[in-house]
């Protein structure tokens, strides 16, 4: 079968020795960043991304990759810990997980959370290497209309999608749009937008406005709660290990995660996020066994579905970037900006022209989460300490791993500028509850949107036409029309609503 002769190329490459430790320092590192809150995979691909350069591309990927899924994992530890999450798709798990940790059952509380992570990890990747080639074969029949209605999708699905108001997401999708129109024009040759700022030319880098949004937002945020009111854990894990009656009401929670995170994972905006909140819902809506814990209170379903959830769209997440050159959220547009970095053209002629790299990456991912359970299960004594660790301390080193990592990607002081300003805006977002995923999205898709928009009336002769009597370009707007439509109704409005606010209450 040609899929398990991929898997086999695939494994064969992400074997070898350098591979097997960019994948083990990229599991390492994301699981300190999902256990260090306030940091999250956003921020630090964005920090190491101009390490990348001296890497080999699949090597570069297999760290990144590696990141992201590992501070799914490491999220969830601060969220059962200290009441924290380490990372946006935690925030659920804190509700059950936490109140564990209080009744001194923080150990099955961390293990079940590892335990579906891994289950969820691994057919989420089956996932992917089982629909990445006939997905790649339909891209291939995309010409410029169907890129340009694709993206008008995948925007629309982001705001849709995206945590908390309606109107503040599409203020912030029309925000990075009209970031992305700053640099020179494609076909002209024009700087537009630049103000006169040679520096602007170029455009503003995605980079820079990731770490100052993602990073230093993040910071000033957390510098701005008293050092009084952060809780510290203090109370001794014991009991790693899940009783079997925990197993027995698990493993349901597990599969029903799993599937839901798998489909949502897919969409574009908050996939993981979104994923984690919606399993909660349903577990909530699932009848309590006799003697169950009620949700809560520490019921273990609480921690094991959402976990299961944002792991299983995590690795799903790929399958979009790999397959249509789409980042469905803001970890996978850095991913864009890592294949870039290295001459790769993220989409179907990925697998075509570079099949190593593209089944050598998914092979990664099953190695990454057999080394994250192992990382995870024994060693959460040793992310409890990291915990202690004093915020004025942390975050002046982040501070200044940001403006190195960003002033090594061209060698210019303006992008320093740059990440302190929007650092102050990144802050100013998380005040107003404007999530700022939706940007970044609106930023890496707006000049792509222009140049296929721009190809297909090129080859039209001017015709708009040509994005509806293309049966598929015709068929993506018919379902951004949809989307628009139901999302309008005010029972899907307050239902959605309830999906993101009430569990969080």
């Amino acid at each position: 079968m040609e899929l398990f002769s991929n898997l086999a190329l695939g494994f064969g490459v992400a074997l070898t020795p350098i591979n097997l430790l960019y994948a083990f320092a990229g599991c390492l590192l994301g699981t300190l960043i999902g256990v260090l809150p306030g940091i999250g995979p956003v921020a630090t691909i964005a920090m190491l991304l101009p390490a990348t350069y001296a890497l080999p591309p699949l090597s570069a990927l297999i760290m990144l990759a590696g990141i992201y899924y590992g501070a799914q994992y490491g999220g969830s530890t601060t969220a059962i810990l200290v009441n924290l999450p380490g990372e946006a798709s935690s925030v659920v798990t804190i509700i059950d997980g936490y109140q564990m940790a209080r009744k001194g059952r923080a150990g099955p509380a961390l293990a079940a959370a590892g335990l579906g992570s891994f289950f969820a990890g691994c057919v989420g990747t089956l996932i992917l290497a089982a629909f990445a080639a006939p997905l790649t074969e339909v891209a291939f029949k995309f010409g410029p209309a169907e890129y340009f209605s694709l993206m008008v999708l995948g925007l629309i699905g982001a705001v849709v999608l995206a945590s908390g108001s309606l109107l503040k997401a599409i203020g912030m999708i029309l925000l990075g749009l009209l970031l992305g129109l700053v640099g020179t024009d494609v076909n002209s040759g024009v700087a537009r937008f630049s103000m006169d700022i040679p520096e602007l030319t170029d455009g503003i880098g995605l980079i820079a406005i990731a770490m100052g949004i993602f990073g230093y937002g993040e910071i000033i945020s957390n510098l701005s709660v008293h050092s009084s009111e952060r809780q510290v854990f203090t109370a001794k894990v014991t009991g790693l290990f899940p009783t079997k009656e925990d197993f027995k009401r698990c493993v349901p929670a597990v599969i029903r995660g799993t599937a839901l995170g798998s489909a949502l994972g897919i969409l574009p905006g908050g996939g993981a996020l979104l994923a984690a909140f919606a399993a909660y819902t349903i577990e909530k809506k699932t009848k309590l066994h006799p003697g169950e814990v009620p949700f809560g209170k520490g019921n273990i379903r609480g921690v094991a579905a959402p976990e299961s959830a944002n792991n299983a769209a995590a690795q799903t997440s790929f399958i979009p970037l790999l397959t249509l050159g789409i980042p469905p959220n803001a970890v996978m547009a850095l991913m864009v900006g890592a294949m870039t970095i290295h001459n790769i053209q993220p989409g179907p002629q990925v697998m075509t022209s570079n099949p190593q790299l593209f089944w050598g990456l998914i092979a990664s991912m099953w190695i990454g989460n057999l080394m994250l359970i192992v990382l995870n299960l024994p060693l959460i004594g040793m992310w409890i300490k990291l915990l202690t660790i004093p915020y004025r301390w942390l975050f002046p080193s982040i501070v200044l791993f940001c403006a190195i990592g960003v002033y090594s990607t061209q060698n210019n002081t303006w992008d320093i500028w740059i990440v302190g300003i929007f650092g102050a805006i990144g802050y100013c977002f998380i005040k107003l509850g404007a999530e700022s995923a939706p940007l970044l999205l609106g930023l890496i898709l707006g000049p792509m949107m222009e140049e296929n928009l721009r190809r297909a009336l090129l080859l039209s002769r001017g015709d708009w036409s040509v994005l509806v009597t293309r049966p598929l370009s015709a068929s993506l707007l018919f379902l951004a029309l949809i989307m628009i439509v139901v999302v309008s109704l005010p029972s899907i409005k307050r239902k959605r609503a309830e999906t993101f606010k009430e569990d969080a209450g």
